[in-house]
């Protein structure tokens, strides 16, 4: 099995889809299959180059779609060289390359690999109903109509992460008849065991955090995240009647404080005395600083609006660390089965809820709810399992 996978891009910065290829890839190939990774970044992109298959740099691409003059030449001539094409995130000039490739090849009555897409919850219909995504609700419905629905409909199949993303598929737009919904899971790649090394990475940058207990959020700082949530929620319960040095920190890892939101969120914890001296905005911390962010926190917390599946709360768990999250996270069932966190609505009330009731169990309780979060991690999200249902499910399909 030879696999071209097809991606916007793989800026680590992004999100998760790329980081999504970076742990399948790999599994893939203890399988013997062959990985090809074609993208619209820039050949001289800084992250490129880093990882250990093939990346081939097709961009750079302009507008919000991502287009490129040069991905449909190389797919007219190398589609044939790959027994699947797999599409990773809809809405961009990728998919439809793809989909018009295949469709002229077989028109023209010849073969073709077979076509599958992984949307990666972008046919979510929280992305159509967020009141703060009205306009991009408007391009998507337009590119749908235009061409969107028959890439979905015309692929061989579309391959979900879980089952409640599959379902939520079919409630986003008219005319979705996809040929085939397959539920192929996911998983992540084991965590580096925790060291010296791992620890110095982090406490050398943030002294502070290694002699205090610390609530951890690591992603995005995006609206959809729900951090302006945590924020407010935090200063609920742990400001109030508390001393400055009883409370756990509250550390936010990731891009995203040079947006407007970002910003804005951090004017509200500068204007605050108490939450200046305890929200501490780390950017975004890669390879031993954040694994270390992970096995030293005291709780890991995503009150998001939306998450497809979630990689950061899978790599929290894979540490031991207990979750919190809300239920808008789609592996919340599973999460919730193992004992592994608190589930909580995603608004402030839900994430007063999470804390408050973190805050109150005992350190015995708390220790159980770490360990069962890692057995949760290797018995639902561990990525050998999860990359040999893919396989298996691209060999039956």
């Amino acid at each position: 099995m030879k696999i071209l996978h097809v991606i916007a891009s793989m800026d680590p910065e992004g999100g998760g889809v790329s980081q999504a290829l970076r742990n399948i890839i790999p599994e893939l190939d203890k399988l013997g299959v062959s990985s090809v990774v074609a993208s619209l970044d820039h050949p001289s992109a800084s992250y490129l180059g880093k990882d250990i298959f093939q990346i081939i740099a097709l961009g750079p691409s302009i507008t919000s779609w991502r287009y490129s003059s040069k991905l449909i030449p190389y797919l007219k001539k190398n589609s044939s060289n790959f027994t699947h094409v797999i599409v990773h995130g809809l809405w961009q000039f990728h998919g439809y390359a793809v989909w018009h490739v295949i469709q002229n090849k077989i028109r023209r009555g010849k073969s073709t690999p077979k076509f599958f897409i992984i949307p990666h919850g972008m046919l979510d219909p929280y992305f159509q109903k967020a009141p703060e995504r009205k306009l991009k609700a408007l391009r998507n419905l337009l590119i749908w109509n235009l061409f969107e629905a028959k890439i979905i409909n015309q692929a061989n199949g579309i391959l979900f992460t879980c089952e409640t993303e599959l379902r939520l598929a079919r409630e986003t737009f008219p005319n979705y008849k996809p040929t085939k919904e397959l539920n192929v899971s996911f998983g992540i790649q084991p965590p580096p065991l925790k060291t010296e090394v791992l620890e110095s990475a982090l406490f050398s940058s943030f002294p502070q955090i290694k002699s205090n207990n610390y609530i951890l959020f690591l992603g995005r700082i995006d609206s959809k995240k729900g951090v302006d949530l945590l924020i407010k929620a935090y200063e609920n319960v742990y400001c109030n009647d508390l001393n400055d040095e009883q409370i756990p920190y509250l550390v936010i890892a990731g891009p995203g404080i040079e947006t407007e939101f970002g910003k804005n969120l951090k004017k509200v914890v500068d204007s605050n005395e108490k939450l200046s001296k305890l929200v501490i905005f780390t950017g975004m911390l890669k390879g031993h600083a954040k694994w270390a962010l992970f096995y030293n926190c005291e709780v890991f917390v995503l009150p998001s609006h939306q998450e497809n599946f979630g990689i950061a709360v899978a790599e929290a768990m894979a540490c031991n660390a207990p979750v919190l999250i809300s239920n808008q996270v789609n592996i919340w069932r599973e999460i919730f089965n193992s004992g592994g966190g608190l589930i909580a609505n995603d608004n402030l009330q839900g994430t007063i809820e999470l804390l408050s009731v973190w805050r109150k169990l005992s350190a015995s309780e708390k220790q159980s709810m770490g360990q069962k979060a890692r057995l949760c991690f290797e018995n639902q999200f561990s990525i050998t399992p999860a990359t040999k249902i893919l396989f298996q499910t691209l060999l039956m399909n």
